[in-house]
């Protein structure tokens, strides 16, 4: 069975690298700065001891005064994953970082989130709607969504 690494002690690893970009952590989420979303991601996927190499899962929760961004990670040669979540303020146009080219697997999550949230991911190589069609009005998931 997959083990959940202790997000506190993966918190204090990824502020010994990019000091300030945890803003709290618990047993089982790590919550990270916008602006060191891309950063932090790296630092997960390319430290050998960590080595999460999968995105299992991206999504989205509107909470109407912010958005919360959800990443599943999983290291299936070290067996272990870790939750990484953070908050997306702002509802008119809020964009957060592709992490398409790290992890290939996020495009369809991020293009969903995209069509369904409207949350844009800055840099992703092909983000159009994937479940409504272009022109839809608004995005449905969204809790002010009135359609």
């Amino acid at each position: 069975m997959t083990r959940a690494l202790d997000a506190g002690e993966v918190a204090r690893r990824i502020n010994e690298v990019r000091a300030g970009a945890v803003v709290v952590s618990n047993d089982t989420d790590v919550w990270v700065k916008l602006d060191a979303l891309v950063e932090v991601a790296n630092f997960l996927k390319d430290t050998p001891d960590l080595d999460f190499a999968f995105l299992t899962a991206v999504t989205a929760v509107d909470y109407i005064e912010y958005f919360e961004l959800v990443y599943q990670l999983l290291s299936m040669r070290r067996n272990h994953s870790i939750v990484v979540k953070m908050r997306v303020f702002g509802r008119e146009a809020p964009v957060v970082p592709s992490l398409v080219d790290l992890w290939p697997g996020a495009d369809l999550q991020e293009r969903e989130i995209w069509d369904l949230m409207g949350i844009k991911f800055d840099k992703h190589p092909n983000l159009k709607r994937i479940l409504l069609w272009e022109g839809f009005p608004g995005h449905p998931l969204r809790k002010d969504y009135l359609g």
